[in-house]
């Protein structure tokens, strides 16, 4: 099992700690707006993709293999962390890792991990940081790592697909825009990926952690 465990440094830890937080949350905050820019980037892209000869797109190629590799030792590395973390909590879980999207993540399954989830997720995403701040010691480097436990994520992603059509249907019968409750990086997210796939609106974020919110309005 990879060490995990905090370096000694000359720097006191809570020092040490928040640099290391703050340099995470630099790949965390922006993770929901990117979905508003999604389709122009991603149409831009495309035409350039197809205009690449063969050389460029076996160098693309080897680009993205390098990659995945590294975002899958980024997911080992959580990986070891997560089993560490339930074996002093005497949980037990089978721990898949993985690389998803684009992005390394790691889904723990079995019975009796709901506390690992907490209420409407918020001890996963306290988990998930502290996995992701473990990645940043061993790597060095920001990780938009995510974690699972008990399927969780991918339930919450069908409620606020729900949620997201919802507020769409208000848009479009009131002609005002429509303001949600704060939501997490995760969560906004997976509302503008729905909203974005919609015509006729458009969804952004504004306010601060934890109050972070997203307004969907008629396009402008």
């Amino acid at each position: 099992m990879t060490d995990t465990s905090i370096p000694r440094t000359d720097k006191p830890f809570e020092e040490e700690n928040d640099e290391a937080a703050a340099r995470v949350d630099e790949a965390d905050t922006a993770e929901d707006d990117e979905a508003v820019d999604e389709g122009e980037d991603g149409d831009e892209a495309e035409d350039e993709a197809e205009g690449d000869d063969d050389a460029a797109g076996s160098a693309v190629a080897e680009t993205k293999e390098t990659s995945d590799n590294d975002l899958f030792r980024q997911s080992e590395i959580a990986a070891d962390y997560v089993e560490g973390l339930l074996d002093i909590l005497d949980y037990d879980g089978d721990i898949d890792e993985l690389v998803s999207g684009g992005r390394p993540v790691v889904e723990v399954v079995g019975g009796r991990l709901q506390p690992l989830v907490g209420q409407r997720g918020a001890t996963l995403e306290a988990l998930q940081e502290l996995t992701r701040l473990a990645v940043f010691r061993e790597t060095g480097s920001p990780s938009r790592l995510l974690l699972d436990v008990g399927g969780y994520r991918a339930t919450r992603r069908k409620e606020l697909a729900a949620v997201a059509k919802n507020a769409v249907e208000k848009v479009k019968e009131y002609g005002e825009a429509v303001r949600l409750e704060p939501m997490s990086a995760f969560e906004r997210k997976c509302v503008h990926d729905v909203v974005n796939a919609l015509a006729g609106v458009e969804s952004e974020s504004e306010g601060v952690e934890p109050h972070r919110r997203i307004i969907v309005r008629p396009v402008s």
